[in-house]
């Protein structure tokens, strides 16, 4: 399948809340309304400014929505930097300027099968790469494996299992490494759980993105299955602003 979107230049919208939606515990997801003209692709990622005590400060954000929502979102980790807290205070009506797309993490049609490898907040990209497959109710084979902590720690847990409900093939294994009398999948994703979990693994193109150390685990373990680097793409945002 031909991509409907192609490469496109970021642009400067302006823009302005429309809603702070809880996650999990100290996980937020920020929604926008969707400046008319805004494009981009599933798994893309924007630069947010907010005003701080009268300054304009800026970070990047994964677009955690898929291209076929009529809004723009992120969804972050609160944690107790300066940014951080002031985004927590953010309300419906309140301005940002957003610097979008860009990144080449992304899924808009091509003929492939997906393994996805994720962690924690790292589920951003491919939630936006699997609503977008499933509201355009493509083919797409993806089988994930998201790992946490516990239970309370899975970002979009009821929307992922709604969408396997939905689309058949979407297929989402949660593995907890500290979950008492869990009867899933436990410990730490590695070689052998990729290739006992996703045996087709050498027919697939795998999208990791997690926390530095994950991502670096996970593609030593593909490369161990001998996945060529061409099968294997990895959301790192090291040294972005």
């Amino acid at each position: 399948m031909i991509s409907e979107v192609t490469a496109v230049k970021p642009i400067l919208w302006e823009t302005t809340v429309e809603e702070v939606i809880p996650r999990t515990e100290g996980v937020k997801s920020f929604r926008f309304k969707k400046p008319d003209g805004f494009r981009s692709l599933a798994g893309q990622w924007m630069y947010v400014n907010i005003r701080i005590e009268g300054t304009l400060k800026l970070h990047h954000f994964t677009i955690s929505s898929s291209p076929t929502e009529d809004f723009i979102e992120f969804t972050k980790k609160i944690t107790d930097s300066q940014y951080s807290r002031a985004l927590d205070k953010m309300k419906p009506g309140d301005w940002v300027k957003i610097n979008a797309p860009f990144g080449e993490f992304t899924y808009s049609g091509e003929n492939i099968k997906i393994g996805a490898l994720t962690g924690g907040i790292g589920i951003t990209p491919l939630r936006s790469i699997c609503r977008y497959c499933a509201d355009k109710k493509l083919p797409t084979s993806i089988v994930m494996l998201y790992s946490n902590k516990t239970r309370d720690e899975i970002v979009f847990g009821n929307e992922l299992e709604e969408m396997q409900k939905t689309d058949p093939d979407i297929v989402i294994k949660n593995v907890l490494t500290r979950e008492p009398g869990w009867n899933g999948l436990k410990g730490h994703v590695d070689a052998g759980m990729i290739m006992e979990q996703i045996p087709d693994y050498k027919e697939r193109v795998f999208y990791i993105c997690g926390p530095p150390s994950m991502n670096e685990a996970m593609k030593k373990a593909l490369e161990g299955l001998n996945l060529r680097d061409d099968r294997i793409k990895i959301e790192d945002f090291t040294g972005y602003q």
